[in-house]
């Protein structure tokens, strides 16, 4: 049996193993655990070790706000995982991976984002844990705010200090997410000190998920008074326990339509404690930060799925019954100011209440926020590929659409994980294996070289890949919604 693969880091020697024809690596800390003295505050460096230190298992859960039961399983969250072709190899190019969903959860060991196709591809893949929920986001007085970014910094200088040790290039990263990884991403692509830490950004289904510091204030403050805390301070949540103060946001979540009076579109979100534009660690949304070269452009792959809303409506169980009331308050609230929903209206004059909610959710959450950072990231000097998934899940006999998430077993090629078995089937038709090999190939060739391998997105032309089981490139298919969306870009959550 020959010898399993170890690498000297900064800190000390890992241990991994060999699978599936690459090496592999998990549980690595990049930081700190973030508990004790050190909870909510800024992540600290790791601690160093003598002799070699396993390096074959996933670290433990970050604290999840999601109504599923995971038990706690240590402190050591500020983890991450590499899988690589050939610890010995030189210049591999890097994709550094960020599986955050909703902020809400962060699961680095999820088999969806199982490295082992795209490390055969030639690519060095690390997946990171980083803090959600409150431990991430909760807007408190005495610690720095938004420490789930500072977190994924403190994993990217990791990867500059140490990538090369396990045959990557440090100059040739590029930084991933989907859904909350991908406004991760966005947020990345604007913040000064995440400068020089990667050379290109993947952004499947970018959300626009920000609050103003007033409204973040609000929320947060609201929250900690539920938990019967003193103050909306680290020093009044500190001594609660993580996965106690994890439940308890998954309870204050769903009950956020309560305060729809006063805090407006946050309140359809169901994520409370999301990213709060404070000036300092995030500056402003990227939209207007890349349209006005405030921040500059580079090689960028986004994206979105046709049909990004349907899978939230059928989990939910919302999905048809829809009324004209829940149209109109869905206008009301994510159309742009003033004449959004009369546009809506006009734009779509035979569309019913089902239709108008799903396409006006799904188009700000996730579709326009997509679209506008290509153009955004275009307009800051960068080169912007776009991408639209069409090609419809074939479970549940297909009601769940070009749904959200069903690119990323595609592109990671897992079509065995949980997620695409659910979306997809146990047995994966030829299209989802030929459509799974085409974005593949696209991620590799764009992390490898920077070129997606079609027409970039440029103003006039809107050029996008659209994703199907013949997949041609053509002008932005959403086009109309476009339009409607023209001259607003998404802004930070407010009160009402």
């Amino acid at each position: 049996m020959s010898e399993q693969p170890k690498v000297r880091t900064t800190e000390g020697v890992v241990q991994g193993r060999r699978r599936q024809g690459h090496a592999v690596f998990r549980g690595i800390p990049y930081a700190q655990p973030p508990v004790g003295a050190l909870r909510f505050a800024a992540p600290a460096p790791p601690h160093r070790w003598e002799g070699t230190r396993q390096a074959v298992e996933f670290g433990p859960a970050v604290p999840l706000s999601l109504p599923i039961d995971v038990p706690p399983q240590g402190t050591d969250w500020l983890t991450l995982n590499v899988g690589t072709p050939d610890p010995g190899a030189a210049g591999l190019p890097v994709l550094v991976w960020i599986p955050v969903g909703g902020y809400l959860s962060a699961a680095s060991s999820d088999p969806m984002f199982d490295p082992a196709a795209l490390a055969e591809a030639g690519i060095v893949v690390v997946t990171i844990n980083c803090r959600v929920g409150a431990e991430g986001f909760a807007f408190l007085d005495d610690v720095p705010p938004n420490r789930g970014f500072l977190d994924q910094i403190a994993a990217l200088e990791w990867v500059q200090r140490n990538i090369a040790a396990f045959g990557g290039d440090p100059g040739r990263v590029t930084v991933g997410g989907v859904s909350a990884g991908a406004g991760s991403v966005a947020a990345l692509l604007t913040m000064e000190s995440a400068r020089g830490l990667f050379r290109r950004a993947i952004a499947h289904s970018v959300p626009a998920l920000h609050s103003t510091p007033a409204l973040a204030r609000q929320v947060t403050a609201a929250f900690a008074d539920r938990l019967g805390a003193a103050a909306p301070t680290a020093e009044a949540l500190r001594d609660i326990d993580p996965w106690h103060l994890a439940a308890e946001l998954t309870s204050f979540n769903a009950g956020l339509h309560a305060h729809r009076e006063s805090w407006g579109r946050l309140t359809d979100t169901g994520t409370a404690l999301c990213p709060v534009v404070d000036g300092e660690v995030l500056p402003e949304t990227p939209w207007p930060a890349l349209t006005a070269a405030r921040a500059s452009g580079t090689e960028l792959l986004v994206g979105h799925t046709r049909d990004e809303f349907r899978y939230f409506s059928v989990v939910s169980g919302r999905y048809g019954t829809f009324t004209e009331e829940d149209a109109q308050a869905a206008l009301e609230l994510h159309a742009p100011q003033p004449d959004g929903a009369r546009a809506y209206r006009a734009a779509f004059p035979q569309a019913g209440p089902e239709e108008l909610v799903e396409t006006v959710y799904s188009d700000a959450l996730f579709r326009m926020p997509s679209q506008k950072l290509a153009e955004a990231n275009a307009a800051a000097g960068g080169t912007s590929y776009l991408f639209e998934l069409c090609w419809v899940a074939p479970a549940l006999g297909g009601i769940l659409g070009a749904c959200h998430s069903l690119d990323m077993p595609l592109a990671f090629g897992t079509l065995d994980s949980p997620v695409a078995t659910q979306l997809i089937g146990e047995e994966p038709p030829p299209e989802a294996v030929a459509l799974s090999r085409e974005l593949q190939e696209a991620w590799v060739r764009f992390v490898t070289t920077g070129d997606a391998g079609w027409s970039a997105h440029r103003p006039g032309g809107h050029l996008t890949r659209v994703l199907d089981a013949e997949s041609k490139t053509l002008p932005y298919p959403e086009q109309t919604s476009r339009q409607i969306w023209e001259g607003h870009a998404p802004t930070p959550f407010d009160h009402s």
